[in-house]
C-alpha cells in the first residue's frame, strides 16, 4: 500500500496553523543579504591608495591645477574599476545554494495532500518524500523507507538507507523508496541552512591584500616622514607659500603606488586566461595569484579525490561458483535502471565480464529495507528453476549454507573499507553461499600523481571527508597521504591541524573550522570540493578549488573551477599562480625602490637649487608613463619558484631602500653634474631630473625583474615594448623642449649610457642583497 494512504498518517497542520507558524518562524528560506552595488563600488575608493589620491586630487583643484587633477581622477577610477568588477562573487554562492532546494513539497494540509511551494513549509508540517525529489526542509520520517544520496550535505560516499525515526536532512535526494515525516527545521535553521550562513559569514583577507596594504604603510610612513622634513626646510629658507604647495603635492604624487593594486589585478587577470588555456577557470582573480603561496591543500574525498560512483573493488566466489557466474547472479537480483548506485555498480561490472551459460530472470523483488535484501528467481542453462538471494552478509549467511572462511574474507574486505554484499542461490529451500561483492567508492586514476606532485612543490595534501575513518584510511593510503588521522567531531578549539593528514567523519563546520585553524597556525590554505558540505571551507580558504563534476554550491563557493575531468589543474594552478607572483614581486620591488628615491631626490634638488626640481604637471606625466607602462611586467617570462611564494614585505622593504639609496646615489650625481659641470639653469635641470628619473626607472625595473643577474633571463616582448615607449617618449620631449625646457641630445644619450652602466652596478648589489634577504 502506497504509504501517504496509510490511514494511520496524522491529518498534518491546518492551513489556518500552517500560515500563523509561517508568520512566526518566516519562509522556508534563506536571508537575502545583496550588497547593492552602488556600495561596492563606493567600497572601492576607501582604501590607502584611493586615501591618497583623493588627497592629492583634492590639493589640485585647491591650487587650481585642474588638469592634473583630472588626470589622477581617471587614475583613481581606473584602480576602482578593476577592482569592482572582479567582485560580487558570495552572492552567486547563496543563490546558488537556494537553487539547489527543492521548488515545491508534497504536503498535507487539512487532512488532504496537496502541492505546495518549499518556502512555504512550516516545522510540524507533514511531507511526503519520493523517487526523484529533494528534501525541501530538515524531515524526520515517520512511516515508509527512502534510499537518500546525502553526498553532497555529508561527504558520504554510499547512500543511507532511511526508515522510521531516521532524519533526512534538507537538499538529499531520494534515489528510492518513499516515505512521510515530519518537518523539524526549515530555512536557516536545517543543517543545508547552517551551511549557506558558514559560506556568507566566511571571509579571509588574501595576502595580496595585505601585501599592499604593508607597502603602502612602509612608503607612507617613510615618505611622509620625509615630506615633514621637506616642508620644514622650505619654511626654514623662506620659500612662498605659492612654491611650497607645488612641492608639497610634488611629494605628494612622488609617494604613492597609484598603479599597484592595478598590477595585482593585471598579473593575476594575465594568469587566469593562462589557466583557462588547460581548463582552470578562476572566478576570482585574487585567487590566482593566491595559488602560488598555499602550503597546504585540504581534499575532500567523495568527488575530489575519488569518483563519487560505487564500483566493484572485489569479487570473491565461494567453491563450486567462479567471479564471473557471481556477478551475473548478482546483477539478476539488482534493479535496472533505477538510481540505486549498488545495483547499477554490479549490473555495469557484470557486462564487463559476461557469461555464456548464465542463468536468466524469471522475476524480481526489489530491495526491502526492512529484510535487508532483494531477490530474484531465475531459470538456468539447463531450465532448471533457481533462486538469488543479494544482501547484507549476516542476512543472506543466516538463510543459506555458508563456509567458515566466509566470515575471515568479509572481515578482510571490510577492514579495507569496502562495502560488503552477499550472494546465495540455489532452490526455494536449499540455498547456499555464491560469493561476495565488494564495492567501494575508488579513487580518480589522477589522485596519487597530484598527491606526489604537490608534495615536490612543497605543498602537503590532507584528506577531509564526512566518511568513516576505515574507509578514508585506504583511500588514502592507497593515493600516498600518510601520517596521523582525527575522526572526532566536532573539531576542538585548541587542535594542532598540522599534527593530522587525515580528518575523518568531519561536518561541513568542521571543514571550515579545519581550514581557519590551519590559517591561525600560520599556513596558505587551499581547499579542494565539490558538494554543498564543501562550500563554507572553498570559501573561507586561500584557494578553493571546484572539481568539473562539483555541484553549483560548490563552484561559486570556490576561487578557482576546473572545467575538465581530473585534478591537473590544481598543480597547473599552483605553478601559474607561482609565476603571477613572481610578476607581482617585480612590479612591487620596483615600486619600493622608485617611490624611496623620488621624495628623496625631491629634497637634495631643494637643498641643491633652492627651488622644486618637479612640477605637479611633470609628476603627474612620469606617473602615467612610469607607473602604469611598468605594467607590462605583469606578462614578463619568470621562472616559478619550486616552493610556496611567500610575502616579505620587511625584508623586501629593506632591500629596496637600500637599493633605493644607491639609485639615489646615481641621481644626485646626474643632477650635480648638471648644475656645477653643465651650468644648466633651474628649468633645464627640472628636464635633466625628469630623464634621469625615467633612465634610472628603467634601469631599476630590469635589475628588479631578475632573481639572479639581470641577463640570466630574457624580458617579454611587451615589457621590452614599453620601455621603448616610455624612454622614446621621454626623449622626445626632453630634446624638443615639449613641456618642459630643452636639452641637447647629447646629454639625454649621455645620461642613457650612464644609465645602463648604472644597471649593471645596481645587479651586483642587487644579488648580495637578495641572497642575504632570501628573496625570491
Amino acid at each position: 500500500m502506497n504509504v501517504a494512504d496509510d490511514p494511520k498518517i496524522f491529518i498534518g497542520l491546518t492551513s489556518q496553523e500552517a500560515a500563523k507558524r509561517l508568520t512566526e518562524g518566516g519562509h522556508n528560506a534563506m536571508a537575502d543579504v545583496t550588497t547593492h552595488p552602488v556600495q561596492r563600488a563606493l567600497g572601492k575608493l576607501w582604501a590607502p591608495v584611493p586615501w591618497m589620491l583623493e588627497a592629492a586630487i583634492l590639493l589640485q583643484l585647491i591650487l587650481g591645477d585642474y588638469v592634473e587633477a583630472g588626470v589622477v581622477a581617471l587614475l583613481l577610477v581606473f584602480n576602482a574599476g578593476l577592482g569592482f568588477i572582479q567582485e560580487g562573487r558570495a552572492q552567486a554562492t547563496l543563490d546558488a545554494l537556494r537553487s539547489r532546494l527543492a521548488l515545491v513539497a508534497a504536503v498535507r494540509r487539512d487532512g488532504a495532500w496537496m502541492t505546495v511551494p518549499a518556502d512555504t513549509l512550516v516545522p510540524g508540517d507533514l511531507v511526503k518524500l519520493s523517487l526523484g525529489s529533494v528534501v525541501a526542509a530538515d524531515v524526520r520520517l515517520a512511516t515508509g523507507s527512502v534510499l537518500l544520496d546525502q553526498s553532497m550535505l555529508t561527504g558520504e560516499s554510499l547512500p543511507i538507507e532511511a526508515g522510521s525515526g531516521a532524519d533526512a536532512c534538507a537538499g538529499a535526494l531520494v534515489r528510492r523508496g518513499e516515505a512521510v515525516g515530519e518537518v523539524t527545521a526549515t530555512g536557516e535553521r536545517t543543517k543545508f541552512g547552517r551551511t549557506a550562513e558558514l559560506v556568507r559569514s566566511a571571509k579571509v583577507e588574501s595576502s595580496q591584500q595585505q601585501a599592499i596594504l604593508r607597502v603602502v604603510r612602509n612608503l607612507a610612513l617613510f615618505n611622509g616622514g620625509v615630506t615633514v622634513l621637506l616642508t620644514v626646510y622650505a619654511v626654514s629658507i623662506r620659500l612662498p607659500f605659492s612654491e611650497i604647495a607645488p612641492l608639497v603635492l610634488v611629494a605628494v604624487l612622488s609617494s604613492i603606488p597609484v598603479a599597484l593594486p592595478s598590477m595585482f589585478t593585471l598579473a593575476a587577470a594575465v594568469g587566469a586566461r593562462a589557466l583557462g588555456r588547460v581548463g582552470v577557470l578562476p572566478t576570482r582573480l585574487s585567487a590566482v595569484d593566491e595559488a602560488g603561496g598555499i602550503d597546504v591543500l585540504c581534499c575532500d574525498k567523495t568527488g575530489t579525490l575519488t569518483r563519487n560512483e560505487l564500483a566493484v573493488m572485489s569479487v570473491r566466489a565461494m567453491p563450486g561458483f567462479d567471479n564471473g557466474h557471481v556477478l551475473a547472479l548478482a546483477a539478476l537480483a539488482s534493479s535496472e535502471g533505477g538510481q540505486d548506485p549498488v545495483d547499477a555498480a554490479i549490473r555495469a561490472e557484470a557486462a564487463r565480464h559476461p557469461v555464456s551459460d548464465g542463468p536468466s530472470l524469471v522475476d524480481f523483488t526489489a530491495f526491502d529495507p526492512t529484510l535487508k535484501r532483494a531477490e530474484a528467481s531465475i531459470r538456468l542453462a539447463d531450465g532448471t528453476a533457481g533462486r538469488v538471494i543479494k544482501g547484507a552478509f549476516t542476512v543472506v549467511q543466516s538463510l543459506s549454507q555458508s563456509l567458515a572462511a566466509a566470515s575471515v574474507l568479509v572481515d578482510e574486505l571490510q577492514a579495507k573499507g569496502y562495502r560488503v554484499l552477499a550472494i546465495s542461490t540455489g532452490s526455494a529451500t536449499a540455498l547456499r553461499l555464491a560469493g561476495l561483492i565488494a564495492l567501494s567508492d575508488p579513487p580518480r586514476e589522477d589522485s596519487a600523481d597530484l598527491v606526489k606532485e604537490l608534495d615536490a612543490l612543497g605543498v602537503r595534501t590532507v584528506m577531509v571527508t564526512g566518511d568513516a575513518e576505515v574507509t578514508a584510511k585506504v583511500v588514502a593510503g592507497s593515493i600516498g597521504i600518510t601520517g596521523d588521522s582525527w575522526a572526532q567531531t566536532p573539531l576542538p578549539d585548541a587542535l594542532q591541524a598540522d599534527k593530522y593528514s587525515l580528518f575523518a567523519g568531519v561536518l561541513p563546520e568542521d571543514k571550515y573550522r579545519l581550514v581557519k585553524a590551519l590559517q591561525n597556525e600560520g599556513h596558505l590554505v587551499g581547499m579542494c570540493g565539490d558538494g554543498a558540505n564543501d562550500a563554507p571551507a572553498l570559501r573561507q580558504a586561500q584557494m578553493g578549488i571546484a572539481v568539473s563534476t562539483a555541484t553549483d554550491v560548490a563552484k561559486s563557493s570556490a576561487g578557482i573551477v576546473l572545467t575538465e575531468p581530473g585534478l591537473a589543474g590544481v598543480v597547473a594552478a599552483v605553478k601559474v599562480g607561482r609565476a603571477t607572483f613572481q610578476r607581482i614581486l617585480t612590479y612591487t620591488l620596483r615600486t619600493i625602490i622608485h617611490k624611496t628615491v623620488q621624495v628623496l631626490f625631491l629634497t637634495f634638488g631643494l637643498i641643491l637649487t633652492g627651488q622644486a626640481i618637479l612640477t605637479p604637471m611633470l609628476m603627474v606625466m612620469m606617473m602615467v608613463l612610469g607607473d602604469f607602462l611598468a605594467m607590462s611586467s605583469s606578462t614578463d617570462n619568470v621562472r616559478p619558484s619550486d616552493r610556496p611564494s611567500v610575502w616579505k614585505i620587511g625584508h623586501l622593504t629593506v632591500a629596496g631602500v637600500l637599493l633605493g639609496l644607491i639609485d639615489l646615489l646615481f641621481c644626485i650625481a646626474s643632477l650635480s653634474a648638471g648644475r656645477f659641470l653643465l651650468m644648466l639653469d633651474n628649468p633645464s635641470l627640472r628636464t635633466l631630473t625628469v630623464v634621469t628619473l625615467v633612465f634610472s626607472g628603467q634601469a631599476v625595473f630590469y635589475v628588479a625583474r631578475e632573481r639572479k643577474h639581470l641577463w640570466s633571463s630574457r624580458p617579454g616582448r611587451w615589457l621590452v615594448l614599453s620601455s621603448v615607449i616610455d624612454l622614446a617618449i621621454v626623449w622626445v620631449l626632453a630634446s624638443n623642449g615639449i613641456l618642459m625646457a630643452a636639452l641637447p641630445v647629447t646629454i639625454v644619450g649621455g645620461l642613457f649610457a650612464a644609465a645602463i652602466v648604472f644597471a649593471f652596478l645596481l645587479d651586483t648589489v642587487k644579488v648580495i642583497l637578495f641572497d642575504r634577504f632570501q628573496i625570491g
